[in-house]
């Protein structure tokens, strides 16, 4: 029998919930969520739980929650503006997500998602990332445009979120056969000298170099010989990946004797040209 994550069970007690939202304060509603999220979790069976974690619970909640609201925006913005659980405040923002696919509208939703990427809670901005993708794809156009201004952000978690959201990772997909598309916001973020979204954006990079070594190879040596030492970096950490395959064309491309990657070291003495 294929693995359920919201059950029978669940969804009745999802249903329970919806109709008691009008004679309760928002507040004790995020409450009920956050236990529902829990249960749901500890549901799981066992050999599930370790790839199955709560953002995954929070789509597919958001999902099975969003047909029964009578008014899932107004909802939405009130639940992610109550203090309170981080993956609650995220269930807000799939809600807000669903709510702006379904109804021809991103700009509505678009400051909860920059709040929440600039917020200060790990989770909450990590969830932001991912759930923002789905607007990526269906509003392309004015979702660049608004990270063509978030890029310059004085904040750099909001900097972060934009190279974040914009991996070539499965729900972006789309990506491959439009490349330019992120690259050209991403490229705005080369000499970022902030470490949380250089990270990024050398992560972001690395996941190009298994796309499409083509593509990702002439950006990687290019920032790594323009002289600028953000940019360096930036090549460094995206070469976390190639250097496992060819040590000696990434210590050639970053002239260095030894790559360092969390415990593994890469020594241009213990490789023999071939």
């Amino acid at each position: 029998m294929p693995f359920q994550l919201i059950t029978p069970a669940h969804h009745q007690a999802i249903s329970t919930l919806v109709e008691n939202i009008p004679t309760r304060e928002i507040s004790e509603v995020s409450s009920d969520l956050a236990v529902l999220i829990e249960r749901i979790r500890n549901d799981i069976p066992e050999k599930k739980r370790i790839s199955t974690g709560r953002y995954s619970i929070v789509k597919a909640l958001g999902e099975a929650l969003y047909p029964l609201l009578a008014d899932p925006f107004g909802f939405g913005v009130a639940l992610f503006e109550t203090p309170g659980d981080p993956f609650v405040r995220s269930l807000a923002l799939q809600l807000l997500s669903l709510w702006a696919v379904n109804n021809g509208g991103v700009d509505p939703v678009k400051g909860c998602f920059e709040a929440a990427a600039g917020n200060e809670d790990w989770i909450l901005r990590e969830c932001a990332s991912g759930l923002v993708r789905k607007l990526v794809k269906r509003y392309p156009d004015q979702i660049q445009g608004w990270y063509l201004k978030m890029v310059h952000s004085p904040n750099p978690n909001q900097r972060r979120f934009v190279s974040e959201s914009l991996r070539p990772v499965v729900e972006n997909r789309w990506f491959h056969k439009d490349p330019n598309y992120a690259l050209e916001v991403i490229k705005h973020l080369f000499k970022e000298s902030a470490p949380y979204p250089r990270t990024s954006i050398g992560n972001n990079l690395s996941d190009w170099m298994r796309v499409s070594e083509e593509l990702a190879w002439p950006i990687l040596t290019e920032l790594a010989h323009n002289g600028d030492k953000n940019s360096y970096w930036i090549a460094y950490r995206a070469c976390r990946n190639l250097v496992k395959k060819e040590p000696l064309r990434v210590l050639k491309l970053l002239d260095i004797r030894e790559y360092k990657y969390k415990d593994r070291h890469f020594r241009m003495e213990d490789f023999q040209e071939s």
